[in-house]
């Protein structure tokens, strides 16, 4: 099955985060992206990736399996479960934003409960 353009690029950055390549996903951050979640809410490319980086650093580990997406024009979600240092379980979802040079311009992420 072949994914859209803006699916795939969802895909490789959930991918990228799993793999905590931050070199890669400077490389897919808009320079004014808005990163928010149920903690933070940042502007900018440089304080988005401090951001990314301080996950990174609390987390040995992370696998990241994509339970379903959405799509719609510039934007995809994707339920996700992250399993964080092998034992923590989260459900999040990330709903994806991108500008018309294919550059993330928004990540909001928001927790759920794995209990359907």
């Amino acid at each position: 099955m072949t994914l859209s353009p803006f699916k795939e690029l969802a895909v490789r950055y959930l991918q990228k985060y799993a793999e905590k390549d931050l070199g890669a996903i400077k490389g897919m951050f808009a320079d004014d992206i808005v990163l928010r979640d149920w903690k933070i809410r940042v502007e900018g490319k440089n304080i988005a990736l401090k951001e990314t980086q301080k996950n990174f650093d609390a987390a040995d580990s992370l696998v990241i399996e994509i339970l379903s997406t959405y799509e719609d024009e510039n934007t995809v979600a994707a339920e996700l479960k992250i399993i964080v240092n092998e034992s923590e379980e989260l459900y999040v979802v990330d709903v994806i934003t991108f500008n018309n040079s294919g550059k993330i311009a928004s990540i909001r992420a928001y927790l759920g409960r794995g209990d359907n």
